[in-house]
């Protein structure tokens, strides 16, 4: 069956018309079920180009329809590594969906028993990291690519064939091998947040086996530009510190704040700020960080936002230490990132990359944009194997939502896509389907009805 199944998605990638041939799955119910669900295993190719070489296997999660079923939409969650099981289980997303169509959902490759995952895992020392700094020049470039040279093969020497085969693309492969195992019709696939990756390159991959695809809350990992996405995520935390300001100016209680933070952002990054209750201090980057995240928050979180950047100018950045984790901006270990994002060849290009961020986002900077977030991919052992790449054309259109600045990232994604539409929220969050009544119905009748808003944007 593996073979058969390997060699058909071959052949669809290449856009050939291939026989649905994988056997029925063998369904039980889930280990220590509650709510009526049932797993199965699926095999699969660690590495996709190796039709007869070692497998993996995937579990598989389906709570069947209520009523007559029409049909199954495939379900992610992103994180990347999010166990699909186990939050199917405890979410209450899907009781409208399901009166009329089976929810399936996997835990994805490699993210195994420490995620929460019944799958074949990856057994890394999965940790969370502090963000690596800009480096200064090219020696601390050199030691950056060296630390997470030797932390990266710590986790690849476990099992370098699966380390390498940890990408959105590779999930998207077992997206297809999960279509054909529950029966081959077309796929209708709901990815939230990373998970919006594997609906990106499955849609690459197998543009004709797409019926529906929503993306929600995720970011574009189909450009052919990755420097002008960054601009477009700087601009987006831009507008996030905008809102702040704005507010600060509306309330009369704060126009302070605005010029106390650019005059504390110069300050911090020619000598860290100390956090006087922690014995630790943030330079300009770290503060971005945080304020980017607290703006994002909404109008609950402004007033303290605009008590800490006072303080901070004052001499004391104790109100931005997080209460909980890691004191520093910090990132997860980025096994399938470091496959995904492209990452600086060397100091002249990371330099010549954050000048640009810090020009369009003069208060945010390059600060939780993935030019950032890649610093932790340089030196990686393994290449990018899944570069950014535009959709192709012949999609049927596709439904995206999210909130601030989510949703104009999903809407460049579905510009490419004629037809496809746009649910935004005008407010915080991240994801609209478990929290956005209006955002889960619009996105139920297109799962079931296979109908789309008249409106190329919607506002939920």
């Amino acid at each position: 069956m593996l073979k058969s199944i390997a060699v058909a998605l071959t052949l669809l990638g290449s856009g050939a018309h291939a026989p649905q041939t994988a056997d029925p799955l063998e369904w039980k119910p889930c280990p220590g079920d509650k709510v009526g669900m049932e797993c199965a295993d699926l095999e699969v190719p660690v590495d996709w180009r190796k039709s007869d070489g070692r497998t993996i296997t995937l579990k598989l999660g389906r709570l069947k329809a209520t009523g007559r079923s029409e049909g199954a939409v495939v379900v992610a969650y992103g994180g990347p590594g999010a166990p699909g099981i186990a939050l199917t289980q405890s979410l209450d997303w899907w009781s409208g969906l399901r009166e009329r169509m089976d929810i399936v959902t996997w835990d994805t490759r490699g993210y195994g028993e420490q995620f929460g995952g019944l799958g074949t895992g990856l057994p890394c020392t999965w940790t969370r990291l502090p963000l690596p700094k800009l480096p200064g020049d090219d020696a601390e470039f050199g030691r950056l690519a060296d630390a997470n040279r030797g932390y990266a093969e710590a986790c690849r020497a476990k099992d370098p064939e699966l380390f390498a085969a940890m990408s959105s693309a590779d999930n998207a492969r077992d997206m297809e091998a999960i279509r054909k195992a529950i029966g081959g019709a077309k796929l209708n696939f709901y990815g939230a947040s990373y998970a919006g990756f594997y609906g990106q390159d499955y849609a690459r991959l197998f543009p004709g086996q797409v019926r529906t695809m929503v993306l929600d809350g995720t970011w574009n990992h189909s450009t052919g530009d990755w420097a002008g996405e960054q601009e477009e995520m700087a601009r987006s935390n831009q507008r996030a510190i905008d809102r702040f300001f704005d507010w600060c100016a509306a309330a009369g209680k704060c126009r302070d704040v605005p010029g106390k933070w650019r005059t504390l952002i110069a300050r911090a990054g020619r000598a860290p700020i100390p956090a006087k209750k922690s014995g630790i201090a943030y330079d300009g980057s770290d503060l971005q960080a945080f304020a980017i995240s607290s703006a994002k928050l909404g109008a609950e979180a402004w007033p303290k936002l605009a008590r800490d950047i006072r303080a901070a100018a004052a001499g004391d950045a104790s109100g931005f230490v997080p209460e909980r984790g890691l004191r520093y901006p910090d990132q997860s270990t980025g096994v399938t990132e470091c496959l995904d994002w492209p990452r600086p060849s060397g100091r002249a290009e990371l330099e010549s990359l954050v000048a640009r961020l810090r020009k369009v986002a003069p208060d945010a900077g390059a600060a939780n944009t993935l030019a950032a977030g890649s610093l932790g991919c340089v030196g990686w052992p393994v290449p990018v194997s899944n570069p950014p790449t535009p959709l192709p054309k012949g999609l049927p259109p596709m439904l995206g939502a999210g909130a601030w600045g989510e949703s104009d990232a999903v809407q460049r994604v579905l510009a490419q896509v004629p037809g496809s539409v746009t649910v935004r929220h005008e407010g915080p969050g991240h994801t609209l389907y478990g929290v956005n009544a209006c955002a889960r119905a619009h996105i139920n009748r297109y799962f079931t009805n296979g109908v789309l808003p008249a409106a190329a944007t919607v506002t939920c």
